[in-house]
């Protein structure tokens, strides 16, 4: 049975997609869950509108992304903690302290768009990736500073 998708259907296809699926599967779980409705002559039609709206919706976010990503490129985010021996911190800064400190500088950010593999606790200065569409990536500035225990 040939239908179009309404939504983005993992491991099928994206809004507005043309797919031939089984018939319960289109009955059964497309059709119920308002994911995809029959291909027909003028539902193709719709289709192609809605295919046309989504691309430049999304070529729209990928604009704002990319210039998002040009001004939060130029942040520098510096981290005072406690430091032990060989310049390792008591701590870690976490994506969570870099997301508040991102916010706090006008950016807002989801903490799980920040691509940190671990924790950082290190002293020294971190590029730290921040995905925020598809393939634009953010990379800001971490700088961590050891913490001068006499007048902090």
């Amino acid at each position: 049975m040939k239908v179009i998708l309404k939504k983005d259907v993992e491991k099928l296809g994206g809004i507005g997609d043309l797919k031939e699926v089984a018939n319960g599967y289109a009955r059964n779980f497309l059709f119920p869950q308002d994911l995809a409705m029959p291909a027909t002559k003028g539902a193709v039609k719709e289709a192609e509108q809605l295919k046309r709206a989504v691309e430049k919706r999304k070529q729209k976010q990928r604009n704002d992304a990319q210039a998002l990503a040009a001004s939060m490129s130029k942040l520098r985010l510096p981290f005072k903690r406690r430091v032990g021996e060989n310049e390792r911190l008591y701590g870690s800064v976490t994506s969570s302290d870099i997301a508040e400190a991102i916010e706090a500088a006008g950016f807002e950010v989801d903490r799980r768009k920040i691509e940190l593999d671990e924790p950082l606790k290190e002293v020294g200065s971190h590029s730290v990736p921040i995905k925020l569409f598809g393939d634009v990536v953010a990379h800001v500035t971490v700088v961590i500073e050891p913490l001068d225990e006499e007048n902090g």
